[in-house]
């Protein structure tokens, strides 16, 4: 084909969409609505001609019984999902973070001396090490045993998190003192350094599956930060839930500005901090 010439695109009934649209949010909470149809059938009619099959309703068969349908799923998702975030974002709820979340927390866990921390849907990974910078900053940590785990359900991301480079676009928030404490730059790139590096792990993991988040343990801090828009209520309600069974009690819960948990969950206590509002899983003694 010429590069000149337009990709061919595969017609999607509107009855085969929404076969595939509830399979794709049955599985991993991902929800697209009518006017997302288009969308879908562009981004996936590609996938319908290297697999050699003529209508979305073969490929929606090959979904349902295929051996090679997990990985189907995964090509789905990479294809599918946006993922756009950079350093520092929404800086209100860091300076929250960093001036009045960890200081309780270093006086919560004092004992322990441990601090657990957990991104869903972590993308690319800025947002997991810009966590681990903001820990290492406060420098009472030290000697602690600190997790950071970031996590996305779109394999491509997690290959560019794990390496640790990142393009100009990355650091439009970034001050320069963290940029040149934190970062080697190498060419057109710059490369988060070691020290930063090795408070992070990152894994695939789909938020809807119960036996692997189970895997998760405990957790100070939750971030799913623009992630939830993309669900619809009853996949919001199942995930809001899950949180609250891993965050420890008093443990944190930080969304996207544009997100709430307003006729999704009443479990947790809204607290009002000097920069932002954050969600809290309450006590025992706030419980009882």
């Amino acid at each position: 084909m010429s590069i000149f010439e337009k990709e061919e695109i595969i017609p999607l009934e509107a009855d085969v969409f929404r076969l595939i649209r509830d399979f794709i949010r049955d599985h991993c909470g991902i929800y697209f609505d009518d006017d997302s149809r288009y969308l879908l059938e562009k981004r996936l009619s590609r996938r319908v001609r290297t697999l050699h099959f003529n209508t979305f309703r073969e490929y929606y068969r090959y979904l349902l019984y295929h051996r090679k349908r997990d990985e189907e799923l995964a090509s789905i998702i990479d294809i599918l999902t946006v993922n756009e975030t950079y350093f520092f974002r929404e800086q209100n709820q860091i300076k929250t973070f960093s001036e009045e979340i960890l200081p309780e927390l270093r006086e919560t866990n004092k004992d322990k001396r441990r601090l657990r921390i957990w991104s869903a849907g972590c993308s690319t990974g800025e947002e997991p090490y810009t966590i681990a910078m903001l820990v290492l900053e406060k420098g009472y940590f030290h000697g602690w045993n600190i997790e950071i785990f970031g996590s996305d359900i779109n394999q491509k991301v997690l290959q560019v998190a794990r390496s640790g480079v990142y393009r100009k676009n990355s650091f439009r928030m970034t001050e320069p003192y963290f940029f040149h404490k934190y970062f080697r730059e190498e060419n057109i790139s710059s490369r988060i350094a070691d020290s930063v590096k090795q408070y992070v792990n990152f894994s695939h993991l789909n938020l809807l599956d119960p036996f692997k988040v189970k895997l998760v343990g405990s957790i100070d801090v939750i971030f799913c930060r623009n992630v939830l828009i993309y669900f619809d209520n009853p996949s919001r309600r199942k995930v809001i839930g899950m949180f609250y069974e891993r965050l420890v009690d008093g443990g944190y819960l930080l969304l996207g500005h544009a997100e709430s948990l307003i006729n999704i969950s009443t479990a947790f206590t809204l607290r009002h901090f000097k920069y932002d509002m954050v969600y809290q899983r309450p006590s025992k003694k706030e419980r009882t």
